[in-house]
């Protein structure tokens, strides 16, 4: 067990002032067919000491760090809405004593349909939650039931309905495609039923069969039929195609934000958006998510609870996974940090070369050389070259992105950078 002073010493106090926050929440009333999250069914009653626990891991933080500016928060699982108001009130408290909120905070709550109450939404927006994400994944219910999902259709309906009544606009939907069976046909049914209501965000996923999942299980036996994986790729393609036409900014390979775009195209054209080197993803929607673009441009997050991430200060770490472990540490007074590694330059760089290119605003050698004292003709001059001859990436000199080919032989394109 690696001890909080042992963490700090390697710590650099001038790069962890504006980190984004995320909290874990493990618990599930069920666990999906495909999912290989750190989730639990059927251990709700912890939740409470769960929460008193990371209370404790967030002011430790405090009082190693400082008084870091937490411009998001980010509450996922796991399935968040599971979190009695309450509690969560409890969890944002010691936030704001322990961190500086700004005003134009972020907050994001994870929830799924069938967990929410329309009293609850009413409570959440009042503890300040301004941005939903709903694990919707499909408006067909027996596809919903092949993915062992809890909910129907007409419940997700009914939650996102009742999240607008209660003023909360900011709405990202999840779906997910590439499922045994699926036809291209259904998907479009999805996701036109999903551009009928406008939301502020969509984000779209490939399944992935994990290993020891029932649906591993399932497609092993012969039940359920491979993914095709052709199959999907035209998936992917229709979604560009539709949700270009609806004005959404395919800002990330598996996320688009409303933006009512008048050009159509994987970074916008200078009518919308003109192109220099200070255009950031922000600047094309108000409803990117601003939590999420942290990741992607490798820019430091605290994580806290039970198997959350971090990555600050040249260091990244992950927590003990098991809710009971992680409660039990903290409350001996010990660091629930399991495993962590020293991230050196050249992997760091390598990194957000990694991260970056799954960004439609791509990597800017501009910022790159500010980051690193090194510009990207330099650094993956001979990388980068290569990638464009293959037709997976536009270089000109100033900012590299993945071409359309890209974007669907991403890992061909990572892999050079790792």
């Amino acid at each position: 067990m690696i001890h909080w002073v042992v963490l700090i010493q390697n710590l650099d106090p001038e790069t962890s002032q504006r980190v984004a926050l995320y909290v874990h929440v493990p618990f599930c009333r069920a666990r999906c067919a495909y999912c290989d999250f750190n989730t639990y069914a059927g251990l709700e009653a912890l939740m409470p000491a769960y929460v008193t626990a990371a209370g404790q891991e967030i002011e430790a933080a405090g009082q190693r760090w400082g008084r870091l500016t937490v411009p998001t928060i980010y509450f996922g699982g796991g399935t968040p809405s599971l979190l009695p108001p309450e509690l969560l009130s409890q969890l944002l408290d010691t936030i704001q004593l322990t961190f500086h909120v700004p005003r134009d905070v972020e907050f994001t709550l994870e929830a799924n349909p069938g967990t929410v109450t329309a009293e609850g939404l009413r409570q959440w927006r009042a503890l300040g939650v301004n941005r939903l994400s709903l694990g919707v994944q499909s408006v067909h219910d027996d596809e919903l039931r092949r993915l062992g999902r809890i909910h129907t259709w007409t419940q997700a309906l009914e939650t996102i309905e009742a999240a607008r009544a209660v003023g909360l606009h900011n709405l990202n939907l999840d779906f997910i495609f590439g499922l045994p069976g699926q036809t291209l046909a259904r998907w479009q049914q999805t996701l036109e039923t999903a551009l009928a209501f406008r939301p502020a965000h969509l984000s779209l996923y490939c399944l992935s069969v994990e290993e020891d999942t029932p649906l591993e299980r399932h497609i092993a036996s012969g039940e359920l039929p491979l993914p095709d994986d052709d199959l999907a790729a035209d998936m992917v393609g229709l979604a560009e195609e539709l949700l270009a036409g609806a004005g959404f900014f395919h800002y990330e390979i598996s996320n688009w934000a409303r933006a009512d775009l008048r050009a159509q195209s994987w970074w916008p054209g200078p009518e919308t958006c003109p192109t220099r080197p200070t255009t950031t993803s922000e600047e094309v929607s108000p409803y990117v998510c601003r939590h999420n673009l942290t990741y992607w441009r490798n820019q430091p997050w605290l994580g806290v609870g039970a198997g959350a991430h971090s990555w600050l200060g040249g260091h990244r770490w992950a927590n003990v996974r098991h809710p009971q472990e992680y409660m039990a540490t903290v409350e001996q007074g010990d660091s629930p940090v399991a495993q962590m590694e020293t991230i050196d330059r050249r992997m760091e760089m390598g990194e957000v070369m990694m991260l970056g290119l799954r960004l439609a605003e791509g990597v800017d050698t501009i910022r790159f050389h500010a980051r690193f004292d090194i510009g990207l003709e330099v650094a993956f001059g001979k990388e980068l070259a290569g990638l464009r001859d293959m037709e997976l990436l536009e270089w000109d000199g100033h900012v590299a992105r993945l071409t359309a080919r890209g974007r669907l032989l991403g890992n061909q394109v990572f892999v050079h950078f790792v």
